[in-house]
């Protein structure tokens, strides 16, 4: 039986064109960038030639990008390093109550070294508003960071929107683009975050590397010391192998979002259809302000843990929520923060498709959805 892949927003399969672009940088383009001679510059241009390409992604000059271990470091980062950098400005933070847990634990840790932290809440589709961003900003409000897009929902916020109001009042303005870069069209010319956060895993990339994008001019505490790697800002040789197959992975997005965007909606919804014709089936998070590619959904008498092994074991790899908190039997926070009871955010399961993801395989999906479904004793 092969298995079919649908957890696209854990991580992507490498994409075989980024993974030649890496192989001679571990095999005999292997010199540290920092070095002088022939080897060194080879490596030094690769990385330069890949940040390049990370900045097109974005809208971005070559100089606003900064390449870090992930996601999770690069939120880190953003957070730390603008509070730190900027705490004579103001010590509050503003974020959402739906955020990934490396926004919302460094948060948390902020708290206990004396920053003042406001959640704002969500409506049941998981976006925030204005009107409650407003109503939270203070003036010693130094830092925003609400996400591009829900890594469990797929919804995606009013980031514009919000960010042009940060812009006006002063207040620095950090997203999380981790589920979006590369699905989504971003702009940082148009768009006016100081700072971005992406992940090469989630664009078909390396796992292992990721991005800070800083706007030119705005000041962060170093990560880092001990060396002039990323402009004195993360000290340590670079991930040359990492940085390239992300360059890579970057220009591949670039060139074909358009037509990737299409497709995976049409799939997306095609699919969203056949599941609301399920007795008792819903669909979390907005219909239309959502990923291309994210579903997640629930049915009523089935519970997430069962579906999923189910699920399983027909072959069908799906999730019940973030991976990065798999194995947790608590609801999921996102699901709770947008007004579902526990055991209604207990059913949730996290459909994602990507560049592999064909019509039979969401359709083949579907049919086993329905014929568990047909299963249920008090259907």
């Amino acid at each position: 039986m092969r298995s079919i892949y649908l957890d696209y927003a854990a991580t992507t399969p490498m994409d075989e064109r980024a993974v030649q672009a890496m192989l001679p940088y571990m095999t005999q383009q292997f010199g540290n960038p920092s070095s002088l001679h022939s080897f060194g510059r080879a490596a030094r241009q690769a990385a330069a030639a890949a940040r390049g390409k990370v900045a097109a992604l974005l809208g971005a000059r070559p100089q606003e990008i900064f390449f870090t271990s992930g996601g999770s470091e690069s939120d880190n980062w953003a957070l730390r390093g603008l509070a730190e950098a900027n705490r004579e400005r103001g010590r509050h933070i503003i974020t959402t109550a739906v955020e990934h847990h490396a926004v919302l634990h460094t948060c948390r840790r902020l708290e206990q070294q004396g920053w003042r932290v406001t959640y704002l809440p969500v409506d049941r589709e998981g976006r925030g508003s204005l009107a409650s961003l407003r109503a939270a900003a203070a003036a010693d409000t130094v830092l925003i960071s609400v996400m591009l897009a829900n890594n469990e929902v797929g919804t995606l916020q009013p980031v514009a929107e919000l960010a042009t109001f940060a812009k006006e009042r002063g207040i620095l303005f950090h997203t999380d683009a981790v589920q979006a870069a590369g699905h989504i069209p971003i702009d940082v010319r148009s768009l006016p975050v100081d700072a971005l956060s992406l992940s090469g895993h989630k664009l078909y990339g390396p796992k292992g590397i990721g991005v800070l994008y800083l706007r030119r001019g705005t000041a962060i505490a170093p990560l880092i010391e001990g060396g002039a790697q990323e402009r004195e800002l993360r000290a340590g040789t670079e991930n040359v192998p990492g940085i390239v197959g992300l360059g890579c992975a970057a220009e591949l997005a670039a060139a074909e979002l358009p037509e990737e965007m299409r497709r995976l909606a049409g799939l997306r919804d095609a699919l969203m259809d056949g599941l609301l014709t399920i007795d008792g089936a819903w669909i979390n998070g907005s219909r239309t302000q959502r990923l291309p590619g994210n579903l997640s959904f629930g049915i009523a008498g089935l519970d997430a843990e069962s579906l999923l092994i189910r699920l399983d074991l027909a072959g069908f790899a799906v999730s019940a929520g973030s991976a990065c908190s798999a194995g947790s039997l608590e609801p999921s926070q996102v699901l709770t923060a947008m007004g579902q009871p526990p055991a209604q955010a207990g059913s949730a399961i996290r459909v994602t498709l990507g560049r592999f993801t064909t019509a039979d395989e969401t359709a083949a999906f579907l049919a086993a959805v329905r014929s568990i479904a047909g299963t249920r004793k008090d259907k």
